[in-house]
């Protein structure tokens, strides 16, 4: 059968396009093609469908580990250069079911209370250096709260010199490894070679080699040292266990550990970034959650008791809408159809490869009436489904730090609005829009004025 239609322009252009601008791209194709629609911009330009309809989405994702549809690492291999050949990205089968099982553990129940607390303090900590009226450049203040905390949560780092050289490296890698022309290499494995330390790729190799011999070392010192008091997530990994009774192996823990330090830091702080400029753009939305977080805590308590902060329903709604609206993982994992299969009308063969693009998913007018506008409030009158709302995935290869990422969003939140009134400096770039950061969705540049918020109960939430 023949593929979804799709442009019928040369295969590298499409690359280009998709490297270039990968909204405009995707909004361009749906209007031209419809639900499903192929992009040759897979590994080697190979063909990659996109689906955004529901139903071909329950059935995508519903049935990635049977017999008719798999979700195998090798269809990934694109982050093997970025996260190592263990990563739980790049596992397939068993292998991966196993590294899911051992991971998922720390990111649930009561270690949120401490890691919220941790959180709390990095955010006041960066937020003590904003001066009141000042403009603030959100993604790098951002980022720096992120990076910290996945420091401090996934390592138990605090300030020293391993934490400074391997927040310093991390930075300078991934934004060498996050500029456009660093993703021509990810696709066409032959243009990866070292051509000496000041080559792009010969850089990239050099940060990553650096990275790898601190989280070595860190490792080797965690096994001689060991301390039953330690909270972070290296702790339990190194005392997780799969049913076999084996441990994770050091280059298991390395690829793992660079993993979460790197999904874990740039998505949450662009996620962070979108709603603190949806906020500053609608006052009255940034009143009402204001009021919510007070009411929540009169005595103004920091952080937040963790299940206050969990029940708190606007919150919830704007970090959702937020997500909504700008999905930092533009797309899922992608599936491999092992028997042949149809979706949204389209018959396709085995062996096609279909992701499921949730960008345009998330901008269906039948689910999210005008879906560019910013709307909380739809989250409160609606509970959608799975295939409609999927910021993080789902199936087997949803993302393991999704309610972490949430968690992280609230108590940032939670922070900054109940400290400052946030609105849009004039000298922010207009308009605010997408931007391709590696292989996820960014922001271009916001400046924020910050101002003390108004004392309790002096303002009222816009109705």
């Amino acid at each position: 059968m023949p593929l979804p239609p799709g442009p019928t322009s040369w295969a590298p252009w499409q690359l280009i396009q998709w490297i270039r601008s990968p909204h405009a791209f995707m909004r361009t194709c749906a209007a031209s093609f419809g639900d499903l629609f192929t992009l040759r911009i897979g590994y080697g330009l190979a063909p990659l469908v996109f689906c955004s309809d529901p139903e071909g989405l329950r059935l995508l994702l519903s049935q990635d580990e049977g017999p008719a549809i798999t979700a195998p690492g090798d269809l990934n291999t694109i982050f093997e250069p970025l996260l190592g050949p263990q990563s739980v990205i790049g596992l397939s089968g068993d292998p991966h079911r196993r590294m899911r099982q051992l991971l998922m553990p720390p990111f649930h129940g009561e270690r949120m209370r401490s890691y919220g607390e941790a959180i709390s303090a990095i955010c006041q900590s960066e937020a003590d250096q904003w001066a009141p009226g000042a403009a603030i450049e959100v993604r790098p203040a951002m980022q720096r709260i992120t990076m910290r905390t996945i420091l401090r949560t996934v390592f138990g780092l605090r300030d020293g010199p391993r934490m400074a050289q391997l927040e310093e490296r991390l930075v300078e890698m991934l934004e060498a490894f996050n500029q456009p022309w660093m993703m021509l290499p990810l696709y066409f494995r032959v243009l990866q070679h070292d051509l000496g330390p000041s080559s792009p790729w010969g850089r990239l190799l050099r940060q990553m080699e650096a990275i790898n011999a601190l989280l070595s070392e860190e490792i080797v010192e965690r096994h001689r040292v060991a301390d039953a008091q330690r909270d972070d997530i290296l702790s339990l990994l190194l005392d997780a266990r799969d049913p076999e009774g084996h441990p994770l192996t050091d280059g298991e823990l390395r690829d793992e550990l660079l993993t979460l330090l790197v999904a874990g830091h740039e998505t949450t702080a662009t996620a962070l970034s979108w709603a603190l400029y949806f906020l500053a753009t609608r006052p009255d939305v940034q009143g009402r959650l204001r009021q919510e977080l007070v009411e929540a805590s009169p005595a103004q308590e920091r952080p937040l008791e963790v299940n206050a902060l969990l029940r708190l329903p606007y919150l919830q709604a704007v970090c959702n809408e937020t997500l909504r609206i700008h999905p930092v993982g533009m797309l899922t994992f992608p599936r491999r159809l092992e028997e042949p299969l149809t979706l949204a009308g389209h018959q396709l063969d085995a062996g096609t490869v279909v992701v499921g693009c949730i960008y345009l998913a998330h901008r269906r007018p039948r689910v999210f009436p005008e879906p560019e506008q910013f709307d909380p409030d739809r989250f409160l009158a609606t509970t959608f489904g799975p295939t409609t709302f999927l910021p993080f995935g789902n199936g087997s290869r949803r993302c393991i730090g999704m309610a972490f990422a949430l968690f992280e969003m609230k108590v940032v939140l939670s922070e900054v609005v109940r400290r400052f009134r946030v609105s849009l400096d004039p000298s922010t770039p207009l308009p605010v829009k997408p931007v391709r950061r590696g292989l996820t969705s960014g922001i271009s540049k916001v400046m924020l004025q910050v101002r003390e918020a108004p004392p309790q109960g002096a303002e009222r939430p816009v109705s």
